[in-house]
């Protein structure tokens, strides 16, 4: 029967900690979960030999007993033959791992313990086969506008996985800021072994709609003419409370700003920021005859 190097299965040294060989276990399962490589029979072995190995390794005293048998096979130089301590009735193990195995931990009846105490008697672990293992948490980007995070909407998306796309709905919590997460449980990878599923973060990206947020701050565009522009007046503008007048000083310039406080982003009244109307200064696309004439009588003042 061919040893079974379990330490080289994990990639582990022989004096790695139970906290070493736990972190390699959780590594290689990840990369040999069947939902990672569907239809890949080689991962797939590969999966039970390190599920193997982690029963093992991962049972301080199933190690120890390893470590025990481990030594007199290298001192001996030669493959394990049950022969050796008798003759023995081989039962079908139903947990999924090797002969190997089973000779020593699993259904086929040697104790190690009588077996380098000199004496022999049958028994059983009744191990599952598998470690119970929680899935990885996933994160994922959502973007909103902001006019949505001061509503509070809510939003479908699609995410995709190993078994195809699945479709959600999440609400967004009035006045999240750009960062935050929002918790999905249990919609992360799936678990290992029967253990349970990770859990899905959404993390919030804002985008650009009505208005651009910067911190807590909204900026909103507004068009004015030239006359506007230099001799002043109001404009209507849509704030997130509705509409508002704005005054226009006279002689603005394109790209200054005019701060309306506390019509900003936020969760409630008294931590929101301010609305910045952003003044960017156009000529009509069509004159009139009267404002040709206009437009010409200012021309010809020009000093500059």
């Amino acid at each position: 029967m061919q040893y079974k190097d379990y330490y080289k299965i994990l990639g582990v040294d022989k004096n790695a900690t139970q906290e070493e060989i736990k972190r390699a276990y959780r590594k290689l399962a990840k990369k040999y979960h069947p939902d990672s490589n569907p239809g890949n029979k080689e991962a797939e072995e590969k999966f039970k030999e390190i599920n193997e190995a982690y029963e093992v390794l991962g049972d301080e005293e199933k190690r120890k007993k390893y470590d025990q048998f481990g030594s007199m096979y290298f001192q001996n130089g030669m493959n394990f033959d049950p022969s050796w301590f008798g003759n023995f009735e081989f039962k079908k193990s139903h947990n999924g791992f090797s002969d190997f195995f089973n000779m020593f931990f699993g259904d086929y009846g040697i104790n190690l313990d009588d077996l380098f105490g000199g004496k022999f008697r049958g028994f059983n672990t009744g191990f599952s086969g598998t470690h119970a293992m929680r899935g990885e948490d996933v994160e994922a980007e959502l973007y909103i506008t902001p006019e949505e995070g001061l509503e509070g909407v809510e939003k479908t998306f699609t995410v995709r996985t190993g078994h195809g796309a699945k479709t959600l709905s999440v609400k967004i919590p009035k006045g999240i800021p750009e960062g935050g997460k929002i918790k999905l449980a249990g919609q992360g990878k799936p678990g290992i072994g029967g253990g349970p599923n990770g859990d899905l973060y959404l993390v919030v990206k804002f985008r650009e709609g009505k208005y651009k947020l910067e911190g807590n701050n909204l900026i909103k565009k507004a068009e004015i003419y030239p006359w506007t522009a230099a001799l002043g007046g109001e404009i209507k503008i849509e704030a997130p409370d509705g509409i508002i007048q704005v005054k226009i000083p006279p002689g603005i310039q394109t790209d200054q700003k005019i701060r309306i406080p506390k019509q900003g982003y936020g969760r409630t009244k008294e931590t929101r920021g301010d609305l910045y109307i952003l003044i960017k200064i156009v000529n009509p696309k069509y004159l009139t005859t009267e404002q040709r004439r206009l437009y010409e009588k200012l021309k010809a003042t020009e000093t500059i």
